[in-house]
Formats: C-alpha cells, structure tokens, sequence
C-alpha cells in the first residue's frame, strides 16, 4: 500500500502556491483525518502531471547490452516520466500478444514507471504482412499505438490496410517516415554541408514525401495517424494543413531535433548521427513553432540506446540514435519557457496529457483530487551540466558537458516516490 504525503508549497502551472495530499495512490483534496501523513517540503518547485513519452527504445528483449526495462525504467523516471511506451523494434519484435505482454510484465515488475508496449504494424517489421494488430489490442497488454519504427511502412496498400484495420479499435499508426529508396546509405542532412564533409545526404523530401501520402490515405479511411519525429519544416506545414482540413493526425517532435542541428556533424561525432538526421537552423525554428502554436502534439524522445562500441567507432560505420529521457524536460522547458514564448501549461500539454491521450492511458493527464498520484516536481532555475554516464545502460548523450537549465528533483509514481535527486533535494532544503 502507497504511503501518505502531503506536499507543502508547490506551484501549478498557473505559478499559484499549492498542497498536494496524496492518499493510497490518488491525490486528494485534503488529508482525511486520522490518517498519518509525511510532510515533503517541495518549496520552489513546479508540479507537473507526470510526464508520458510515446517513444521509447527499451531494447528488452534480445538488445539488453543496450538496455533493459528496468534501467530504462530507472531512466525515465530521473527524467519526470510516469509513462513510456516501448517501440516494438525489440529481438523477438514486439508483433505477437506474448511478446507485448512479456514487454507489459517486465514494466509491472519495474514498478516504476507505467511501461506500455508499442505492437509492430507488420511481422518482423519487415513491411510485407500485417502483425496480429487485433490479438495485441486484445491482450492484457492492452496495445493501442502500432508502429514499424525506425522502418517506413512504404508500401501505400499495406499502410491503407493498418489503418483500416485499427480504426475498428480506436488504434493508432505511428509512422516512421522515411521513403527508403531516397536515402540508402544516407548519413545526415542533405545540404551543402553534407556535401563538404562527404556524407551520403539525407533529403527532405524522404520524409515529407511519405507524411502527404499517409495523410491522404488517414482522410481516406477516417482513422488515426501518429507522425513520429517531425523533422523537416515541410513536414510541420503538411500536418498543420492536414488538421485544418480536420485530418485525424497526432505529431511529435524529439528534444535533439528542437535543439540541436546539422552543425553538430562537422566533428564526425558518431554521438550525434541520429535517424531521422539533425537539420538546419530554419528547420529547428519550424520544429519549435509547430510545438507552440498546436501543430505538433507532444515532445517525444526518441531514447535509443546503443552499447558504446556501436557509437565509438567511425561516423558512417556507427548506429543511429541518441539517449534523451533525463534531459528531456531541460530542452522543453529552454524551447517553451526561458525563450518566453509559451508557459508551463502548454508544457504540461506536450510531456504529459497529449501523449496520455493520443494512447488512452490515464497517467499524465490531470492533477485533481481522485486522479492517480503521478507527478514530475521540477526546480525551473536549476542550472545542471548532464554527464555521459546515466541512469540508463548506455552512454551515447548528446547532451554530455552542455550546461542546461531546469531539473526534474522527484518523480512520483502511483503515489510512491520513483525518484529522488538528493544532492538536489539537500539543496532545496527538503
């Protein structure tokens, strides 16, 4: 059974001072009498729904070198999150009941964040046949959100039929998008800086081409579709006109790819060779204004571990992909709040409650009396230098050394503290 809290001098988004009593797991509206309560003085800090990532790389199973459920458990919640979704590109891929539920089982064991299994869109992910989409809705599982990734579903007639077949269930297609006859053996942005330091280039055009196309075949069917990793400007222009003709689309966007761009490629730093590829400064302004202004929907972050001899190696030879839970909500917080373009609710909106709904799981949505007691507390003036080494397996942080601002201080799942950073915790006096 949870233990009782009550968190005295928070803040909501709304910057107002409240007391948070937590009961049992749920949050209540005050404490009830006769019961024993631990005071948890959290003066400074910002109450946040906690955070839910619909992408995420766990690797479990067949990839443990990389990382396992719990670690990346452990990860995710020093990064604020209650909720990731395990992407299915696992060894056997996550495309039958039994592989979901072993994915769902190893989370409930973790018992530290909610771990909801992503089912594969096709068998071994390899495009050809539909996956049993209906026996993993259908398990305990419970799997709403079907994705290939990182492969392309890029044959348009299979795409039609996943997303027919999931309509029945209010399931979703998340896509990787990625035409794949444009970029073999590509390695970053196509540009004039891939041009100079002899990378196979990475167009545009692979990934927008693909996002028109879904969004044609999504209007065509009425069902739903996710747009992993929006990278390019093109893209954000082609969801933001797919919503207002009311195209039934979702759409997330990564930390690196708000953050970081093509530039970082100029030292041939395996670190930060990532699919879909870094781009270019006008792309990253797209990317930050599509996530205000509502065209995108949630921040997601695309953790993908990789033991270290598959990132200490040559660019053209290393893997792609970059680990990000912990620095998560450092990078929205600088895009959203210290830019002064947007506002804490806005930002409880893309790491929390969209995500939660775009699923249809309850964790992340609200902080009201008689929800779960799933909450972030962060400290927004905290400035913190990330360190390669992290809660996760593996290594490969492209936020190493770089000073960031905004810290996740406790995480709190199902009413039980998942995380607690006490050297922080000592410096905030709680």
């Amino acid at each position: 059974m949870s233990r009782n809290y009550v968190l005295k001098g928070a803040k909501n988004t709304a910057g107002k001072s409240v007391e948070i009593t937590i009961e049992n797991g749920l949050i209540t509206a005050s404490p009830t009498a006769g019961m024993d309560h631990k005071a948890v003085d959290v003066s400074g800090l910002i109450a946040l729904p906690g955070f839910v990532d619909l992408h995420t790389h766990l690797r479990e199973p067949g990839f443990e070198q990389s990382e396992t459920v719990a670690s990346g458990s452990r990860s995710a919640a020093a990064g604020g999150y209650t909720a990731i979704h395990a992407m299915a590109n696992t060894f056997p891929v996550a495309d039958t009941a039994g592989v979901v539920e072993q994915v769902a089982r190893l989370g409930q064991d973790s018992d530290l964040v909610f771990v909801q299994p992503v089912g594969a869109v096709t068998v071994g992910l390899r495009g050809e046949q539909l996956a049993e989409l209906g026996a993993m809705a259908q398990s305990k599982a419970k799997v709403r959100i079907f994705s290939d990734d990182g492969n392309c579903v890029h044959d348009p007639a299979l795409m039609r039929r996943a997303l027919e077949y999931v309509k029945a269930f209010g399931g979703v297609i998340a896509q990787h998008a990625q035409e794949p006859r444009l970029t073999v053996n590509a390695q970053m942005n196509e540009g004039a800086l891939a041009t100079k330091l002899g990378l196979a280039g990475w167009p545009r055009v692979a990934e927008e081409a693909i996002i028109a196309r879904d969004l044609m075949l999504t209007e065509l069917t009425g069902s739903r579709l996710h747009v992993c990793h929006v990278s390019t400007a093109g893209s954000v222009e082609l969801i933001r006109q797919a919503k207002k003709r009311g195209i039934n689309v979702s759409a997330e966007v990564t930390p690196h790819h708000l953050l970081l761009t093509e530039n970082r490629a100029e030292g041939y730093d395996p670190i930060f060779k990532v699919n879909p590829p870094l781009r270019t400064d006008a792309d990253v302004e797209a990317l930050r204004e599509g996530l205000i202004d509502g065209t995108i929907d949630v921040v997601a972050t695309d953790h993908a571990p990789h033991p270290k001899e598959s990132k200490d190696t040559d660019w053209a030879s290393a893997a792609f992909g970059m680990v990000g839970l912990e620095t998560a909500y450092s990078v929205a917080q600088q895009v959203l709040i210290d830019s002064g373009r947007s506002d804490f609710a806005r930002l409880a909106e893309v790491m929390s409650k969209n995500g939660a709904s775009i699923s249809g799981i309850e964790q992340g949505k609200y902080l009201e009396p008689g929800s779960p007691a799933n909450l972030a507390l962060v400290d927004p003036g905290l400035s913190w230098t990330p360190q390669s080494q992290t809660q996760s397996m593996s290594e490969n942080n492209p936020y190493s050394g770089l000073e960031m601002k905004g810290r996740v201080v406790h995480t709190i799942y199902d009413g039980e503290f998942s995380y607690r950073d006490f050297k922080i915790v000592q410096r905030a006096r709680i």
